[in-house]
């Protein structure tokens, strides 16, 4: 299959030439990375053969590590030697040790620079140890090794939510240099959880300057998820501005942004491509997705029920091709009303006598299961959902997949561990040294902490409780039975770092082993794959590799998949499947569910970077949303919808964005708290 998606041209027909920077859109992010790595393989190639040096940009941070995956693989692999390449990385923060966690320069040796061949005197990292005197020097001696090395060859390039490159935040000069700059509040947030929160954020670093940036020969930008894909949009079609440093690159003659189809999706052609010039929609396809989307899209523009849209509604919004092929206003608002219709069910699991859609006989009660990335992913979802197939009777199982231990905070692990202490005491089932030793040991550690340290194993456990026991109970007020929880503890999660392993062999199997053992006929797993580290993209991998393994089963065959989405985001309504209407009195039992995780209330130590409401409110704020939309598109007026999309494995890798190569997917970091 190819895993292009789209290639064009930046800006509209009248503008676009061969000199704009160009755009391509590929299915997958493994696909962009590996896109990315081959261009630079080629190169390198090149420069060896003509026995010259390929100078190489690199960037840091999640975004870039496909590519450097990539690279370490074809070095094994294919031979592909790093003897000829000289490397300037972006940047560093400041102040930062070369061996912290964080730091940029640990980074580069941990996914590149220790797995390949290249002359550790050839690459150069910003250093973040430099004395507050000394760097403006160094920063002008850095911009001199670049000039001696003969230029950036090829520069690669991640953006940030303000749009920055490197660390050029809103106001960077298309002039500027290397140099130490202020940190934006956005950008501290956005890497709060790589330092365990804001406060451990350095508040400076050493950026190459945009104007270092623009004089490499080439530049490619790497934009992958959902995240992403508004300031892509800015940086793409709207115009250049020193607010979104990005957007420079169109007046580079030789910049390419690759993006995943998530990063893509608020961009013209993708999203709204019946809103391009004639010559870009003359292989526009009206299938029944784009169809629905557009219909859909139309009428929020206009203001109307879908049922009110006439043909002048389309000829002056750009479907005049749409009302064509269908031949008539009436009979399009009717196919698209009636798809939507069919999605809303007070039955998520079947109704007793109730045949399917197909005239089948249905089986009821069902078994289930509910997978949850995090301890709490199953209430803040799909809380209301959950309540109702228990209420009607299906025998629900909830999976929780990984622990969630990172997310707790030191001082409510302390309190745990001077509860248990207490508790050990007074009911003296240890003796008071062996007590006193528990407890000091772990009070002793949370004070000598430093910032992003990973947590002793002690800590470790007590905060895996925390969650397991918030789970338990968040499960069973929603009438899950004790018998039909399961911690999964998948062992990719299990570093105590927020970066974590790549999915293995281990994690696929507990999760084969769980589905083996319940058989269920239907399976709810979370689709919300723009959490900001990427857990909840493992976990659905892990999900879909163990059906691939069990598609031959017999009980595959009535077996439903549903993808639900967290607090980050929900399903497009064009996308919906299933829509299970909830009343005022099931969003506040869905609400008390999720109340039952305590350490997670008030303030969670990952809450994302771009949204200070609390989960709960996220989830009640989305489901009201999307019964509002539902509402405005003409259908029944309800308090909130938790919505649903549907497995098929032929368009999942679109309609997710979501990389699945036998199974394996890259390492995440993780926000743990969603």
């Amino acid at each position: 299959m190819n895993e292009e998606l789209c290639r064009f041209r930046i800006g509209t027909d009248a503008r676009c030439d061969d000199r704009s920077p160009s755009v391509v859109a590929y299915r997958s992010s493994a696909a962009a990375g590996i896109a990315v790595a081959r261009e630079i393989a080629d190169l390198i190639r090149a420069k060896a053969a003509a026995g010259e040096r390929a100078v190489l940009g690199l960037a840091t941070g999640s975004t870039p590590q496909g590519i450097y995956d990539e690279l370490v693989r074809l070095h094994r692999e294919e031979g592909l030697s790093f003897a000829n390449v000289v490397t300037f990385n972006l940047d560093e923060y400041w102040p930062m040790e070369h061996e912290a966690l964080q730091s940029y320069n640990r980074f580069m040796a941990e996914y590149l620079f220790d797995h390949v061949d290249i002359d550790p005197a050839n690459v150069h990292v910003p250093d973040g140890t430099i004395a507050p005197g000394a760097i403006a020097g160094y920063c002008r001696e850095y911009e001199e090794r670049i000039a001696k090395a003969g230029g950036i060859d090829l520069q690669i390039l991640g953006v940030g939510r303000t749009g920055h490159i490197g660390f050029n935040e809103p106001g960077s000069s298309r002039t500027s240099r290397t140099r130490l700059i202020t940190l934006d509040k956005v950008t501290r947030l956005d890497a709060a959880s790589d330092f365990f929160g804001e406060w451990n954020v350095p508040r400076q670093a050493i950026t190459m300057g945009v104007g270092t940036i623009l004089d490499a020969r080439r530049v490619v930008l790497l934009a992958l998820g959902e995240a992403k894909a508004q300031i892509i949009r800015r940086s793409v079609e709207e115009e250049t501005t020193n607010t979104v440093a990005a957007s420079y690159l169109q007046q580079h003659p030789n910049a390419e942004f690759v993006l995943d189809a998530a990063a893509a999706g608020e961009l013209t052609p993708v999203k709204t491509p019946w809103l391009l010039g004639p010559i870009a929609r003359q292989n526009q396809t009206w299938d029944v997705p784009t169809t629905k989307r557009a219909v859909i899209w139309l009428a929020e523009k206009v203001s109307k029920p879908i049922l009110k849209l006439v043909g002048e509604d389309y000829n002056e919004h750009g479907l005049q091709e749409l009302l064509s092929e269908k031949k008539s206003a009436y009979h399009v608002n009717i196919e698209v009303f009636k798809s939507l219709q069919r999605t809303i069910t007070g039955w998520p699991g079947g109704k007793p006598g109730r045949p399917k859609r197909d005239g089948s006989d249905d089986i009821y009660p069902k078994r289930v299961v509910v997978f949850s990335p995090h301890p709490d992913d199953d209430v803040i979802s799909m809380g209301g959902t959950l309540i109702r197939l228990c209420e009607q009777k299906h025998e629900v199982h909830v999976a929780y997949q990984t622990s969630g231990n990172i997310a707790v905070f030191d001082d409510q692990a302390a309190r745990y561990a001077d509860f248990m202490a207490e508790f050990a005491r007074d009911f003296q089932l240890f003796g008071d040294k062996e007590v006193e030793q528990i407890d000091a040991a772990v009070e002793s550690f949370i004070e000598k902490k430093k910032p992003g340290q990973v947590d002793s194993e002690a800590l470790q456990r007590i905060k895996a409780l925390i969650r397991r026991t918030e789970a338990r109970a968040a499960a069973a007020y929603s009438g899950v039975d004790e018998k039909h929880i399961h911690f999964l503890d998948m062992p990719f999660y299990e570093t105590g770092r927020v970066r974590k392993n790549p999915i293995g062999e281990r994690d696929i199997q507990l999760v084969v082993d769980l589905l083996e053992q319940v058989k269920p006929h239907q399976v709810y797993a979370a689709g919300d794959l723009s959490d900001p580290h990427g857990t909840h993209r493992v976990c659905l991998a892990a999900i879909l590799a163990a059906v691939g393994r069990l598609e031959s089963a017999s009980w595959m065959a009535d077996c439903d998949i549903l993808f639900y989405r967290g607090a980050w985001q929900e399903w497009d309504a064009h996308a919906i499947d299933m829509a299970v209407p909830l009343s005022p009195d099931e969003v506040d039992r869905k609400r008390m569910a999720i109340f039952n995780h305590e350490s997670q209330k008030d303030k969670a130590l990952f809450p994302g970077p771009w949204d200070s409401r609390e989960f709960w409110q996220r989830a009640e704020d989305r489901n009201r949303m999307t019964a509002q939309q539902y509402d405005r598109l003409g259908l029944p007026e309800y308090q909130a919808i938790e919505a649903f999309v549907r497995y098929d494995p032929a368009t999942v890798a679109s309609t997710l964005w979501l990389d699945l190569q036998d199974g394996q997917t890259p390492a995440c970091k993780d926000e743990a708290a969603v």
